[in-house]
Formats: C-alpha cells, structure tokens, sequence
C-alpha cells in the first residue's frame, strides 16, 4: 500500500508547486487534488493548461491518484441530477487529460424526510453511476463513489454500486464512525472488499477507529493501492504529515 494525501483540508490553500514540492519531501507518493481549492484543476483548463498539469506531475515522484469533486446525486429535482451526471462525465475527461487515475464523487444524502423511501434514493444514485461508468471507461479513468454523508453504511454503499454494476465504478472507503461494530471494521469490509478503489483514511490518533486491523484486512485482500491521507488543516501542516506518516507505518500501513 502507498501513503498519499488528500487536498481537502489540511493542503486547501496550497498551489499546485507547493503540494508537488512539499508532498514527497514529507513522503507522501500521491495526491487527489479536491477540486475548488487553490490548486485550481478544473474543467476550465484549456487543453495546454491541461497538458502543463499532466507534465509537471510526469516530472515529479509524486503521483496525481485523482481529483476530489462534489457531485452527487440524491437530489429530488432531476435537473439537478443531470447536471451532476453531466459534470461527473466532463471531470472524468479532465482525469484523464491530465493523468489522474480517477474522479472521487460521493453520495450525500437520501430523501427520507420528503417522503421517498431510502432505497429509491440508493437506486437513483446508482442508476445515475450506471450512466457515468462507460463515460469514464472511454476516457480509461475511474468513478470512486466515497462511503459519506448519511448513506454511508455499508450496506447502502453495496445496494448503490449492485444497481451501477459496473468495472469502473468503485468504492473509496472513507473511514467512517459507523463502520464499526462491536469494535470492529469486519462486517462491512467485507461488503465492500471486492468493490475497493482508494482509501481514505483519517485521525490516525483516534482510538475509536481500529486502524490496524483496517490496513490488516486491506494487505490481506492484496490492496497495492493508495491510502490517503484526509485530515484537518493546521497551522504547522509539515509537522502533522510527518507525524501521521509515522503513525501510518507504525500501525502498519
């Protein structure tokens, strides 16, 4: 498994020559640049501009793991879930002229409180994956669908990629709270270990949250991909990487 970072909170105001810079020095090998920071890796790149970013990131050891948008797709309003689908199929053509493996979407709500019934939601959030997955597959970038917002259970993660049902769509494991039981990551990894893409990964220092056995499972179903990073912005940000990192190794990461 490979340490990398997220941009989204503690790297937010870094430009794109800071995170390039910074990021292998603190020895972290990957990135996902979330998008509406700083760093500026949006769809409103030219496609020079976009060639630039592809090879500032060929010229470093740093690799751009992925970009972290904000679509979604639980809105009760289908305009707004069109726009959403739309935007994830132009990000995903960004990934790949810029040479990030991926696009990072996420499910965020359910509608329960206007009266439709969770499991319509989960499935009009899968359908709408369902759309975008040969998007990305022609563009040879993945769909990350992180576990987040109050669908982040399991088992409405694996209702919402069984309705996708498709190769380049795939999970990103986010670390929740409410994926232990009785102390323990096992049941739920379980439902998502054949689906897992990335990994985020959060307070190493939260006691809560049984890291070593996550990194446990993850080598044990072969997991060469990247954990990243994902935690809160700081006043000395190259001390708190520094320290995560070792914690990171020393939990067995």
């Amino acid at each position: 498994m490979r340490l990398g970072l997220v941009t989204y909170n503690i790297a937010k105001d870094w430009d794109l020559s800071t995170i390039l810079e910074r990021s292998p020095r603190l020895g972290y090998e990957g990135v996902e640049l979330r998008t509406t920071h700083l760093h500026g890796v949006e769809d409103t790149l030219s496609t020079s501009e976009r060639g630039e970013v592809r090879r500032r990131f060929a010229d470093s050891p740093l690799e751009l793991v992925g970009l972290g948008t904000i679509f979604e797709y639980h809105a009760l309003d289908p305009a707004v879930v069109r726009e959403n689908v739309e935007g994830t199929k132009r990000y995903a053509q960004l990934a790949a002229d810029v040479g990030a493996g991926g696009i990072k979407v996420r499910p965020n709500g359910h509608q329960e409180e206007a009266g439709v019934p969770r499991e319509r939601t989960l499935d009009q959030i899968g359908n709408a994956l369902r759309e975008c997955g040969p998007a990305a597959a022609d563009c040879g970038v993945e769909i990350r669908l992180e576990m987040h917002g109050t669908v982040a259970d399991a088992r409405d993660i694996r209702r919402i990629m069984d309705t996708a049902d498709h190769p380049s769509v795939r999970v990103c494991w986010n670390s929740n709270p409410v994926d232990v039981k009785d102390g323990s990551v096992a049941h739920d990894f379980a439902l998502m270990q054949d689906l897992i893409g990335l990994v985020h990964i959060h307070d190493l220092t939260d006691e809560g949250y049984p890291w070593p056995e996550l990194f446990s499972l993850l080598r044990g179903r072969g997991y060469e991909g990247f954990c990243l990073a994902e935690i809160q912005e700081s006043s000395d940000p190259e001390r708190v990487l520094t320290y995560f990192r070792s914690l990171y190794r020393a939990y067995g990461g």
